[in-house]
Formats: C-alpha cells, sequence, structure tokens
C-alpha cells in the first residue's frame, strides 16, 4: 500500500480498535456548527436558559426541557438541521482528515445528520447494542460521530472492540434479546471518552449502543455514515439515503463518456 507513514499508524489503530478520535481542524466549521446549535436551541423556546459558555447551555438543557417534551425539541432541531443548505457541507469538514484515511476522498454522504439527546437517568433515548450491518447496512460505511459536549462512561456510546468481536459469534440465547447480548459482553465494550471539539469515526459494523445516563449532564451527539462512491451499498442506496458530495473531475468525465466511433 502507498500510505505515508502517519497514515500507516492512523490505519493500524483503526483496524484494532475500531475507531479513530482527533483534534477538529476546521475551526471555522466548528463555530459554524456551534453557533448553529445555539440559534436553533434559543429559538425554539424563550424559557431556555442561554448560558455564556455553549458547553453549559447544551449539558444543562433538561433544567429547562423536560423529559416529555424531549423529542418534539428534538424533532424541532433535526428539522433546522436540515433545513440549513450548509450544514451537511460543514460537518464533512470537521472529519475530512480522518475520511480520507479510512474511506477514501471520493465519497458518498448520509443525507440527513442525525441527533442524539440524552438526558441524566431518561431511559427513552436508550439505543439497544446492535451493528449498523446486522439492519442492512453495508460493511463499507463508517460513522461520523461528533459530540457537542464532553462525553465520558455512560454519558457518550460504547463499543465492541474487534479483539472481542468473536464473543459475539459464541453467544447463545433463546430469543437473542438485546440486553442479554448486552450483559454477556458488557466487561468488553469500552465507553469511549470523547471531548467537545474532537471527532471520531467508527466501523459501523462493530455493536455498539448506550445505557442510561446516569452523570448528571444532558448529552449531545451527532452522527452521520459516510462511504466510498463506488463500493456496494446496502438496503440504502445512493439518491434515497447517500448522496455524492466528493465526485471527481475524472469520474465525472468517465460516467459521461461516450465513445466516438
Amino acid at each position: 500500500m502507498f500510505l505515508n507513514e502517519f497514515e500507516i499508524k492512523q490505519s493500524r489503530i483503526f483496524f484494532e480498535k475500531g475507531y479513530l478520535i482527533s483534534e477538529i481542524q476546521e475551526k471555522e466549521s466548528l463555530k459554524y456548527i456551534s453557533d448553529f446549535f445555539v440559534n436553533a436551541t434559543s429559538s425554539y423556546s424563550t424559557n431556555i436558559k442561554i448560558n455564556e459558555n455553549f458547553l453549559d447551555t447544551l449539558n444543562d438543557i433538561h433544567n429547562s426541557i423536560n423529559v416529555e417534551e424531549l423529542n418534539s425539541f428534538r424533532l424541532f432541531i433535526i428539522d433546522s438541521m436540515a433545513k440549513d443548505k450548509k450544514f451537511r457541507e460543514h460537518y464533512y469538514f470537521l472529519s475530512k482528515n480522518l475520511l480520507d484515511i479510512v474511506v477514501g476522498n471520493e465519497l458518498a454522504m448520509q443525507n440527513r445528520v442525525n441527533l442524539s439527546i440524552q438526558m441524566p437517568n431518561d431511559d427513552s433515548s436508550l439505543l439497544p447494542i446492535h451493528a449498523d450491518t446486522w439492519s442492512g447496512d453495508s460493511p463499507f460505511e463508517a460513522v461520523v460521530w461528533m459530540p457537542l459536549v464532553d462525553c465520558y462512561d455512560t454519558k457518550s456510546m460504547y463499543l465492541l472492540s474487534p479483539e472481542h468481536l468473536s464473543k459475539i459469534t459464541n453467544f447463545k440465547s433463546g430469543d437473542e434479546k438485546s440486553n442479554d447480548l448486552f450483559e454477556y459482553v458488557k466487561d468488553d465494550v469500552e465507553w469511549i471518552k470523547i471531548d467537545y471539539g474532537q471527532v471520531m469515526i467508527f466501523n459501523q459494523s462493530l455493536p455498539h449502543g448506550n445505557i442510561i445516563n446516569t452523570t448528571s449532564e444532558t448529552r449531545w451527539s451527532m452522527n452521520c455514515r459516510f462511504k466510498s462512491l463506488f463500493s456496494p451499498y446496502g438496503d440504502k442506496g445512493i439518491g434515497e439515503f447517500f448522496e455524492p458530495i466528493t465526485t471527481k473531475p475524472m469520474t465525472k468525465l468517465g460516467l459521461n463518456y461516450n465513445f466516438p466511433f
């Protein structure tokens, strides 16, 4: 493989751990998205306390929005994200350095960026252990996961590393309940520690999920799938779920080429 030393090292880490975490290099894109969430949150309700510190506003949102209102609030923010013409572009640039190494530079991106908001002790926002490939996603996809607050312990997500993936193969349960599966592997999962200002790319073929957030702060995180433009698609195809975002000139010329004779 024609890779430089840094790319070789990062690739090795990704194979071993199933993820990479990097400081966000595109500070303008980070500011754009941070400003977006301040504006979207404040426009939802005048009852929300907007702190001078951006992280405090999001960490303490459960003091302004109750659990019963959470889904409506989250959908309002997601709808605002979808309407913002530059949001996905900035999201891509947040992780471009990681995507170039892990996935490639000619990419298809999920049409919508997802948002998770998990308040303390809330059991309505749980994502049981799963791998995206178990429900038809392509194994060629990677997930870019970005926190909007510092995430740690149960305020974060967990990931089962490739080292322990064989435990899934050996798992036996009469009804294959996800709770049983998590209990079976919980000592082997890694709780991702990642701070605001960092971004993670992970292999969505690895089992992952979350549990009840037992911290005193609310978790905010976004996720979006990326894949190499010409790699195989699963149940979610190009056009309906993915959109080409970095098509190169020779690809465009090749796709439009007509033999002259």
